[in-house]
């Protein structure tokens, strides 16, 4: 008897090695638990990409520009709408349901572009545009003559040479500086989500050394908000009408790509 002790004694921690060293047990989730999950995380992002295009919708019900700029940017957030709108309809992922919610923010920051111009009280503060803060702003007057004669400005203000505002942020992978413009020369990306082969050279040209835009290598490295942009997961865009994106001709040929 006191023999079998000793060994119980000697021997026994042995027994509980494996459990001591095993650690806990891992528990997988199974199937439905993990449909559950997503199907909870797609709910989530859905509505807040619904909110948010709520919100535009009843922003571009219920504001009417005065002058160019203003009627321009209300234009331009009556596109966004549609293309929230279009991409809610066709979302069934977290990744649709966070490209309309882009779509809306951005249309709401069209709206905040025409309210300040038209004097009204800014509204809330936005959320940052995907890879809005890395894009900078346009911090001077710039004008670039493009080899068939025509001209793009890019200005820090509305005025009537430049209409055409952009918040700021990726578009197709690139920088587009927060600005007005005489022309939305970021159009053709934002429809087809490439970049024209002569863009890099408008880019560098038009924002070289300027204080407070992306630099033409950021421009050329691309990869900005990735994960958010390809307009192929939006759906129908819509018509890009309201933009009015004008004619991308001339010089620069915005007609072929190979970004």
């Amino acid at each position: 008897m006191f023999g079998l002790i000793f060994l119980l004694f000697l021997f026994g921690p042995l027994l509980f090695l494996p459990i001591m060293f095993s650690g806990p047990r891992q528990v997988q989730p199974s199937r439905r638990q993990v449909a559950q999950q997503q199907q909870l995380s797609f709910d989530d992002a859905y509505a807040d990409a619904k909110r948010w295009t709520d919100r535009l919708g009843s922003q571009v019900l219920n504001i009417s520009g005065n002058d160019a700029a203003s009627k321009q940017a209300m234009a331009d957030a009556s596109e966004r709408f549609n293309a929230a709108s279009a991409g809610l309809s066709d979302a069934r992922s977290v990744k649709q349901a966070m490209l309309a919610r882009e779509s809306a923010l951005e249309g709401l920051h069209y709206v905040n572009a025409a309210r300040e111009i038209m004097g009204l009280p800014a509204g809330p503060q936005l959320p940052e545009l995907e890879g809005q803060r890395q894009a900078g702003r346009v911090t001077e007057q710039r004008t670039v003559t493009q080899q068939d004669g025509s001209q793009v400005t890019a200005s820090p203000y509305a005025t009537e040479q430049t209409p055409h505002y952009y918040p700021g942020g990726a578009v197709a992978g690139r920088p587009v500086p927060a600005g007005w413009y005489s022309t939305a020369w970021w159009g053709p990306a934002m429809m087809t989500g490439v970049w024209a082969a002569s863009s890099m050279m408008f880019y560098s040209t038009m924002f070289a050394g300027m204080s407070g835009a992306a630099s033409a290598q950021a421009f050329e490295a691309g990869g900005l908000g990735e994960g958010m942009d390809g307009a192929g997961d939006m759906g129908d865009m819509g018509d890009m009408g309201g933009g009015d994106f004008g004619d991308f001709g001339g010089g620069f040929d915005f007609g072929g790509f190979d970004f």
